[in-house]
């Protein structure tokens, strides 16, 4: 018994000098304590020793057991700290270099503006509703009067999702969903993306964002229209804005027009943004169309109202003098840090 516990010791010892890693200490350990282990062994071997010999033999095997084990330990701990002093010395950190900058977050100007429209929008008596960026071709075609072969509905303009499922093309698709559940008078503001596929340029995007506005009770009229719209100018650009109102076709208004705004960026006189007409279009509006009402509910006998959908991000190209609309989804720190102030 006494020449086993001699030959595993000095095994031990052997192995013990050749151990370079934690895994291998660990692997080591299992070896010789282990179930299946030469001292686990000498353990099984004592029933064979006399009455007489079995308390010592018991002692030597405990203290046997007990070296390994504190060897091993021993042996762990340094390799644990040779390894992180290597660690340390490769990863120095010169105490001297100054810290890195934090740069505190801010919203996005986009969403620092939008918030801003619909304060001014909330105070001039509006609510606030939501509608579902992936929506069905009834809320954002048929109840709004497009008919089944506009060219808006082609797969060339639209994210088709599925069948009869899309990204909406525009925030119009909350006009049904509000005059079904709500009586006139209504006075609405829908913001939010929208998705069109068309050519991405430094006018246009592939989404981008709205704010609807829908305005519904007896009598209403163009005048309404043209005179919360002005307002809201004036109020988000602290001053008086020239706007030209045109004659257009929108399936969902009747009589129907598109707002432009004098190009701040060039005062009129022309430039890229502009297109060097003076002129930059921001909006669609018009009288909501008869069979809109209809379609929600709503009596045109009775009720009329104004709808117009605004594209944010022109908004913000002509307040602050931004000349390409792909620069708000670049994520260009250089150009975002230039609005923390808003």
């Amino acid at each position: 018994m006494q020449d086993s516990i001699d030959t595993i010791r000095k095994e031990f010892d052997n192995d013990l000098q050749s151990l370079k890693t934690t895994q291998e200490v660990e692997a080591a350990k299992v070896k010789y304590l282990g179930k299946k282990g030469p001292v686990q062994d000498l353990m099984k071997k004592l029933k064979d020793a006399t009455p007489e010999q079995r308390p010592l033999f018991g002692k030597f095997i405990n203290d046997l057991k007990e070296e390994i084990t504190r060897q091993i330990d021993e042996k762990a701990h340094a390799l644990i700290a040779q390894e992180e002093t290597k660690q340390l010395e490769e990863e120095a950190i010169d105490v001297t270099m100054p810290g890195r900058r934090r740069f505190v977050g801010r919203k996005h100007v986009i969403t620092q503006v939008l918030d801003e429209m619909i304060d001014i929008l909330i105070g001039m008596g509006f609510s606030v509703q939501y509608g579902p960026d992936i929506d069905t071709e009834y809320y954002n075609f048929e109840a709004l009067n497009f008919a089944p072969d506009h060219p808006a509905r082609d797969m060339q303009d639209t994210f088709y999702l599925a069948p009869n499922v899309l990204l909406r093309t525009h925030t119009s698709n909350i006009q049904t969903r509000v005059m079904e559940s709500n009586r006139p008078p209504i006075r609405i503001i829908a913001p939010g993306k929208a998705y069109r596929n068309e050519t991405v340029t430094a006018r246009s995007h592939v989404f981008f964002h709205q704010v609807e506005a829908m305005y519904i009770d007896e009598g209403v009229t163009f005048a309404d229209l043209f005179a919360t719209f002005n307002e809201f100018l004036r109020k988000l650009f602290k001053t008086d804005i020239e706007t030209r109102f045109r004659p257009s076709y929108f399936p969902f208004v009747e009589p129907g027009l598109e707002v432009d705004l004098r190009c701040i960026n060039c005062q009129g006189n022309g430039c890229a943004l502009c297109k060097h007409t003076g002129w930059l279009e921001i909006a669609g509006a018009g009288m909501v169309h008869p069979e809109v009402l209809k379609n929600g509910g709503i009596d045109p006998e009775k009720y009329t109202g104004f709808a117009w959908g605004m594209g944010v991000e022109r908004l913000i190209m002509l307040k602050y003098g931004v000349t390409d609309i792909r620069l708000f989804t670049e994520n260009d720190l250089r150009f975002l840090q230039q609005f923390t102030a808003l």
